[in-house]
């Protein structure tokens, strides 16, 4: 129907009022900052059984909408001609000429934000428990329906047998993680339950004031942006990211554990927002204030704070802080666990390798205290020397040697097993366990890869025509023969050699 209204007008732009018009329209349609990608609010103009079509001031054309989408969200039953309904605008015009938008995605987005806000102001928002799954409970968002997960241990304050009677009940929650990047939110129903049992929050702040020391406040939560600390069972506070350490860290889980105590220092109360802000990094001096006094390439003991899969987390002295990556731990394993060689709390001998002022930011490593087997094998065993080992694995074109008194294994090439044999025949001569001695043929320290042969250890049979040169006469003795030719071997040679048929 716009689109008609708006054929006849362009139809006839001589009339006054028709000009009038398209002047007021063109100045209505200015004012809307149509863009891809965000949420506008379109009118519904017409329903029919499959679609609803919206009006979207400021564009061309109306976009549709599949009916079952709304049916996903649940806002089939409540759509009417004339309501508002927020959708995100995905193509103002697609290869087709039509305007794509989404009320699902919409619905996500603006559910997300919600979430996001909720826990950024420490608010709890309202859900239902909708099903069971493993480890926990799925939870609705009642105003957005984002669902949400909630651990076991932070259904209730106390150990629940049964939990039928509050699934489908409408209840608040508390937001204790997000996840941005996967968009996953981790919700606690017990944080509620317990904050019912405490004081009045206001009357809780007024305990407080800024330079107050809090001792042993226990790690509940982290985000992007700080860690939250549950203090005397009371209250939780906020510890920004920058507030952490003096030294940069990325993310709170670089250093903290949940259920960790630390002691903090009140730096900010807010009364309206019943918010308090703390520090651990003003406990104490910036340590890099006197960083001169390590150097680089000299041995110190440092102590593991927090280990990941890629490393662990180490400090030189309380908020010196430095990451020690896991190519840094062993100078011959890969893909280490970091795990199953270090513990928390550790003390461990490492090389400091840089020391940037700028970034904040030192680089240790741990096998740099190591000697170099690559080097102690250079200086023991020289290409050319003959070594004992033990076969420790093998694939379709090699032996992976281990050598003895050596966190090392040498490469043994299939090619390097024969001289004159079939390479894939002899390797199924070999399984895993086998003793064999190898000679060394190659030592990259650089590259920490060392390949040895077999064939090595005897005589080379191409040897046998050192002295021999084109033209001479040899005598040979006929093997067999094919349609290709004559199979020939030399008197006291073990090479044999195809002469072809002219």
């Amino acid at each position: 129907m716009i689109k008609n209204i708006l054929m006849e007008i362009y139809k006839d732009l001589n009339s006054p009022k028709n000009q009038k018009f398209e002047k007021l329209l063109n100045s209505q349609l200015s004012k809307n900052k149509i863009e891809e990608g965000k949420i506008v609010d379109g009118k519904i103009t017409k329903i029919t059984e499959k679609f609803v079509f919206i009006f979207i001031p400021g564009l061309k054309s109306e976009p549709i909408i599949d009916i079952n989408e709304l049916k996903i969200i649940g806002l089939k039953e409540k759509i009417q001609v004339g309501n508002d309904l927020p959708v995100l605008l995905e193509k103002i015009e697609d290869k087709n000429g039509e305007v794509i938008v989404s009320a699902l995605k919409a619905q996500k987005i603006k559910g997300w934000y919600k979430l996001e806000k909720a826990y950024e102001d420490n608010e709890s928002i309202i859900g239902k428990i909708t099903s069971k799954c493993k480890g926990g409970v799925i939870v609705e968002h009642i105003d957005t329906g984002s669902l949400m997960f909630c651990p076991g241990s932070q259904i209730s304050d106390k150990p629940l047998k049964n939990i039928d009677h509050l699934i489908g009940v409408e209840q608040k929650f508390a937001i204790i993680k997000l996840d941005k990047i996967r968009g996953n939110a981790c919700v606690s129903r017990r944080q509620i339950v317990s904050s019912n049992k405490r004081e009045d929050k206001a009357k809780i702040i007024e305990k407080f004031k800024v330079g107050d020391i809090i001792k042993d406040a226990v790690v509940k939560g982290y985000s992007s942006f700080g860690c939250f600390f549950e203090v005397n069972n009371e209250i939780d506070v906020l510890v920004h990211l920058q507030e952490i350490s003096y030294s940069r860290v990325n993310h709170p889980d670089e250093i903290f554990n949940i259920g960790e105590k630390h002691d903090l220092k009140v730096i900010s109360i807010d009364n309206e927002k019943l918010q308090i802000g703390c520090s651990i990094k003003q406990l104490s001096k910036d340590p890099f204030e006197h960083i001169s006094n390590y150097e680089i390439g000299k041995k110190y003991k440092v102590k593991v704070d927090k280990i990941t899969d890629y490393g662990c987390f180490c400090s030189l002295e309380p908020g010196l802080s430095t990451l020690l990556h896991s190519s840094e731990i062993s100078w011959t394993k890969r893909n280490i666990i970091p795990k199953k060689l270090f513990k928390v709390g550790d003390m461990i001998d490492c090389v400091i390798t840089e020391i940037d002022k700028e970034k904040r930011r030192i680089a240790i490593s741990h096998k740099l205290t190591i000697e170099n087997p690559y080097e102690t094998l250079s200086k023991n065993h020289p290409i050319g020397s003959e070594i004992d080992g033990t076969i420790s694995s093998a694939n379709e074109y090699a032996l992976y040697v281990k050598l003895d008194n050596f966190d090392i294994d040498g490469f043994l090439h299939a090619n390097d097993l024969s001289y004159t044999n079939n390479p894939d025949e002899e390797l199924k001569k070999f399984k895993k366990g086998d003793r064999i001695k190898v000679k060394i043929l190659e030592i990259k320290k650089e590259d920490q890869k060392v390949r040895v042969g077999l064939k090595q250890l005897g005589n080379d049979p191409f040897d046998w025509f050192k002295d021999k040169k084109v033209n001479d006469i040899i005598t040979v003795q006929v093997i067999s023969s094919n349609n290709k030719g004559l199979n020939v071997k030399p008197e006291e040679c073990d090479l044999e050699f195809l002469i072809k048929k002219i």
